[in-house]
């Protein structure tokens, strides 16, 4: 799969933007930082997950949730890819991410990092990396990616389970989680945007399709066939039914028509005003999305866990260093 033609002209623009970047424990963020270290680190994560997405398409935009469910949990440190322990249970295992996959593609990416450069790649600018060529390999924009992370040696789970959007999250609560990271109404807009790729079981559209009177009813009929009232949580649906598999800005002009698959879709339509401009906006203009959407990536992907956390390059992504 090719990288759009937008790409090169947003990570040009983003040049100065990476400058800002800054790690946990107050080092810059560079786009340059495995330059000696580990030069091949970004051919290697593009080969891998080239090989996955041809294999199996539906692995970019999990990879893509991957980085936004890490990312909203203590800062982007590689937490949500640890496995549980008698110390603490896996963020794997908290309700918001129960259909979490991607795991594995990470591992190779890692596995191949190791026989490189050992003891060099975090878990987390893998995932930041991977995310990027997820987006960038279903015709979306491509970034330079800020580096420098390190991985968090504990995981979260109460915070997985307190602190993700809900499928049910109306604008106000939107905007809280968001602003609570750093990130403003435009970088929430514009982030929502990823779910014009990829899918969503029924047990997170179904009170959307059943009960919500903002609604398009032949959009809410056809997706109540594969949604009952009650049971059946596998009726799985995409996001976009246009372009299910192609990062573009179909889902903006979905929310106008009232064709949002989540009612937190939905809810950044219809409340009027500026929220409302911002997906007018995105809806005629692929490439302004498509601009901040690259931007609102490297400002999510520079949210840091809090000061003092305990940090490391794991060796291993889902175990921390003995």
């Amino acid at each position: 799969m090719a990288y759009s033609k937008s790409s090169c002209v947003v990570a040009l623009a983003l040049l100065l933007f990476v400058a800002l970047a800054f790690t946990a424990n107050g080092a810059k963020l560079s786009a340059r930082y495995y330059d000696k270290t580990c030069p091949n680190v970004q051919r290697v994560v593009r080969s891998v997950m080239a090989r996955n997405v041809a294999g199996q398409p539906g692995i970019a935009p999990a990879v893509l949730r991957l980085f936004f469910h890490d990312c909203f949990v203590n800062g982007c440190d590689g937490s949500v890819l640890l496995d549980s322990t008698p110390f603490w249970d896996s963020e794997k295992d908290a309700v918001p991410n129960a259909s979490l996959r991607g795991f594995e593609v990470v591992e190779q990416i890692k596995s191949l990092l190791e026989h490189d450069c050992p003891a060099t790649v975090s878990c987390a600018d893998i995932l930041a990396l991977a995310s990027r060529d997820a987006v960038a390999m279903l015709g979306g924009p491509a970034w330079n990616v800020p580096l420098g992370r390190k991985d968090s040696r504990a995981a979260h789970k109460d915070a997985a389970e307190a602190g993700l959007p809900s499928p049910q999250d109306n604008l106000t609560a939107l905007v809280s989680a968001f602003r609570e990271r750093g990130l403003d109404a435009r970088d929430m807009t514009a982030l929502s945007g990823a779910h014009t790729v990829g899918m969503a079981s029924c047990e997170n559209y179904r009170e959307r399709v059943h009960g919500d009177g903002d609604i398009d009813p032949s959009f809410a009929e056809t997706r109540r066939r594969n949604c009952p009232p009650s049971g059946n949580d596998g009726g799985m649906a995409p996001f976009d039914e246009q372009t299910p598999m192609r990062f573009d800005n179909a889902y903006y002009k979905d929310l106008i028509a009232r064709r949002g698959l989540l009612s937190s879709d939905q809810a950044l339509y219809g409340s009027g005003g500026k929220q409302d401009g911002l997906v007018e906006m995105y809806s005629r203009d692929g490439e302004t999305f498509a601009r901040d959407f690259a931007k609102a990536m490297v400002r999510m992907g520079n949210i840091r866990p809090p000061k003092g956390t305990p940090v490391e390059v794991r060796l291993s992504c889902n175990v921390v260093n003995n």
